[in-house]
Order: C-alpha cells, then sequence, then structure tokens
C-alpha cells in the first residue's frame, strides 16, 4: 500500500511541474485528472481501510479457529483414547459375547438333549399315570360296587334284625301262650293228675300224655267212660286255641301182639287208638279236623324203657301254628 501511495505522489509532482511548461488546456486536463485520481485514491484509501478492518477481523478469527483447531485437536487426541479405550473394551465385550454364544449353543445342544430326556421320562410318566388313573378308576368302580353291595347287605341285615326282633316276639308270645296254656290245662286236668295225666312244656310245645291204662283195656282201641270224659275236658279247654296244630300220638310198649285180627301188631295199635281219640276230640267239640292229626310211633319212642306203663300212652301234642314264623323266617 505505501509503495502506491509514494508512486501517485511522485506522478503529481511531475504534473506540477509539467503544468509550468504546459499549455492551459493541458494543465485543465491534468488537474481533471488529477481530481480523478484524488478521488479513486479516497476510493483506494477506504478499500485499503475496509481490507484492514477485515484483515484484523480475519486474524481475530483466525486466532479463535487456531484456538479452536488446537482444542479440536486436543479434543480428537482425547477422544481418540476414548475412542480407542472404548474399542478395547467392545473388542473384549464382542469375545465375551462370542464366547458366551458359544457357551450358549452348548447348553442348548445339552438343553434340547437334556429337554429330550426328560420329555421321555415325561411321557414314561404319563403312562405309568394312565395306568394308575385306570387302575384307580376300576378300584373306584369296584368300591362303588361293593359300597353298593355293602348297603344292600346292610339293608338285608337291618331287614333280618327286625325279622328277627320279630321271631324273638312271637316266640316269645308262642312260648308265654303255651306256657298259659299249658296252667289252663293243668288246672282243667287237675282231677285226672294221679290217674295217669301229665302236662308239660317244651321247646314251645305242650305235651298232654295219658297212660295207656286210663283210657284203653289192654290190647283193646276202645276208650273207656273215665279216659272219654277227661278227653272231652281237654278238647274243651283247646277248641278255642285256632292257631294250635294237634298231634295225637299212639305209644305201645315192647310186647309183641300175635294176632291175625286187628290190630295185628303195635303199628296198628298205636294209630289205631290215636285215630280212637281224635274221633271223640272231633265229636265233642268244635276243633276243627285240619288242625288235627294221627300218628302210631309203635315201641319205638318209650319214655322209659324199664317202666312199660309209663311207655304204653298217648300223647296229645299242642303245637303253635308256625305259618307266622315261617314267614318271618323266609
Amino acid at each position: 500500500m505505501k509503495k502506491n501511495f509514494f508512486g501517485e505522489l511522485a506522478i503529481i509532482s511531475a504534473m506540477m511541474l509539467l503544468i509550468a511548461c504546459v499549455p492551459q488546456r493541458k494543465y485543465s486536463e491534468l488537474k481533471n485528472s488529477k481530481e480523478n485520481s484524488d478521488q479513486e485514491n479516497v476510493q483506494l484509501q477506504k478499500k485499503v481501510d475496509e481490507l484492514n478492518s477485515t484483515t484484523k477481523e480475519l486474524s481475530t478469527s483466525m486466532e479463535t479457529q487456531k484456538k479452536q483447531l488446537g482444542k479440536l485437536q486436543e479434543d480428537t487426541t482425547m477422544y481418540g483414547k476414548e475412542y480407542r479405550r472404548i474399542r478395547s473394551m467392545y473388542d473384549k465385550v464382542n469375545d465375551l459375547n462370542n464366547e458366551l454364544l458359544e457357551k450358549n449353543e452348548e447348553l442348548l445342544k445339552m438343553s434340547n438333549n437334556k429337554n429330550k430326556e426328560l420329555l421321555l421320562e415325561l411321557e414314561k410318566k404319563k403312562e405309568a399315570l394312565q395306568i394308575k388313573e385306570d387302575s384307580l378308576y376300576k378300584l373306584g368302580k369296584s368300591i362303588a360296587e361293593k359300597q353298593k353291595a355293602l348297603e344292600k347287605a346292610n339293608k338285608e341285615l337291618v331287614e333280618r334284625e327286625r325279622k328277627i326282633k320279630e321271631l324273638d316276639s312271637l316266640l316269645m308270645a308262642q312260648k308265654s301262650a303255651s306256657e298259659l296254656l299249658k296252667e289252663r290245662l293243668e288246672k282243667a286236668l287237675f282231677n285226672f293228675k294221679n290217674k295217669g295225666i301229665t302236662v308239660r312244656e317244651e321247646n314251645g310245645k305242650v305235651y298232654v300224655s295219658m297212660e295207656a291204662q286210663l283210657l284203653f283195656a289192654s290190647g283193646k282201641t276202645e276208650v273207656n267212660a273215665e279216659g272219654k270224659s277227661a278227653i272231652i275236658e281237654l278238647a274243651r279247654i283247646i277248641q278255642t286255641e285256632k292257631d294250635l296244630n294237634i298231634v295225637v300220638e299212639g305209644h305201645t310198649d315192647t310186647d309183641k301182639i300175635n294176632s291175625t285180627s286187628i290190630p295185628r301188631d303195635n303199628w296198628e295199635l298205636s294209630v289205631l287208638r290215636a285215630t280212637e281219640v281224635i274221633k271223640i276230640v272231633t265229636g265233642n267239640s268244635s276243633i276243627n279236623p285240619e288242625q288235627l292229626s294221627a300218628a302210631g310211633r309203635s315201641e319205638y319212642h318209650p319214655l322209659d324203657p324199664e317202666n312199660k306203663n309209663a311207655n304204653r300212652r298217648i300223647e296229645i301234642i299242642l303245637e303253635p301254628n308256625l305259618k307266622e314264623l315261617y314267614k318271618i323266617i323266609k
């Protein structure tokens, strides 16, 4: 810039020297040229000032940028170190991750094998459980059936207990009735007590035993007057007993009968005597003949083998009708 200024100054000086020796026209031209040069110089100076100002700003900006560049370089160095550190860490993490992936794959393989084993074991357990469930179902069904059978048995047991109680009650009633009947017969036949008539109660039955000498002559089947009186008295007492089965049994001693006429033996004699007693009973009482039966025992049911008189007898067995008892038992 200084070189331009001095050049211009030299030019101006030369022009001034020339003024003295140039014509007026030239002077005017030079003057105008000078003015133009001055204006240009002013313009140039302004530009120089602007350039100086710009240069200062650029210098300041450059210094700032240098500082920023230095800072950036420092940051770059620091970031480079941090990057390298992080990169190293990343590489380590990556290596560790790869190692973990390898181990995970190994574990997955092992896990798959283990899972297969577990699945097989689980399947076996399911099969075993199914077998147990089937067995349990069958057992439950069996228990249910047994429970039904038990309930049925309990019902039957309750019913049997009821029947047993009813049977016991009926047996007790029959025993009481038999004992009462025995007492009545003993009282009614008291006058014949010492004439060969006895009354006893045994197993719910009443036995009226009449010695043959009270009723029959030896070897005969006809009943004498005193015997008939005893039979009629007995019949009148028991005719009100509608639930009695009355069995008349004839018994003989062991003496044999040798006869061509009836009775030909002890069997016939025992049966005919029993039948004769039944005829007297039905002819002198309201007893239903359906309640009566005759039996001949001959010599085969003796009371006392050493006492023939006791063995020759008629036994009237008064037995309660057991139809109701049979119903209960069934």
